[in-house]
């Protein structure tokens, strides 16, 4: 009797997953996540780092390019600078998750942008979660100053 209530438990919590997960609206142009977003006034990623050499935090709208999400469910993402560098955005209080085909598209992120410290143990985290493999998750061996950005909304604009 234990065992059959645990596979109904255990299938309940699957079932509650996927329709978490395939609830995601796929991206297109248009599409938002989170708060709404328009892409008038946003800055570019380059603009971005030009604000935050004059002032630790910047709110307001930044445009980029997606190169990353989290393979997992969607629960960050980064978008490619002109340096190579990826800058790592976060969704406030996990409200809303990015979908898998979002990466190459460009968007329009509406938040808080800062620079931070990264420590091992989660830039291992985050490249768990990217899918990456366990050689290249063993070789992240220091921190990392960044750009993050939590991001109150998301519009994907192309």
């Amino acid at each position: 009797m234990k065992t059959l209530m645990l596979f109904i438990a255990a299938l309940f919590s699957a079932a509650f997953t996927y329709a978490q997960q395939s609830a995601i609206k796929p991206a297109a142009p248009g599409v938002t996540y989170g708060k709404a977003v328009t892409k008038d006034k946003a800055i570019t990623l380059a603009n971005l780092n030009k604000e935050l050499s004059k002032d630790t935090v910047y709110n307001g709208k930044i445009a980029g390019v997606v190169t990353e999400v989290c393979t997992k469910k969607g629960c960050f993402m980064k978008l490619k600078q002109a340096n190579g560098e990826d800058v790592m955005v976060r969704f406030t209080d996990y409200a809303y998750f990015m979908p898998q085909n979002i990466v190459g598209k460009k968007v329009v992120v509406e938040g808080k942008a800062k620079v931070t410290e990264t420590t091992v143990e989660r830039l291992r985290h985050y490249a768990k979660d990217a899918g990456k493999s366990q050689t290249e998750i063993a070789k992240i061996n220091k921190s990392k100053k960044d750009v993050t950005i939590m991001a109150d909304g998301v519009l994907v604009t192309e």
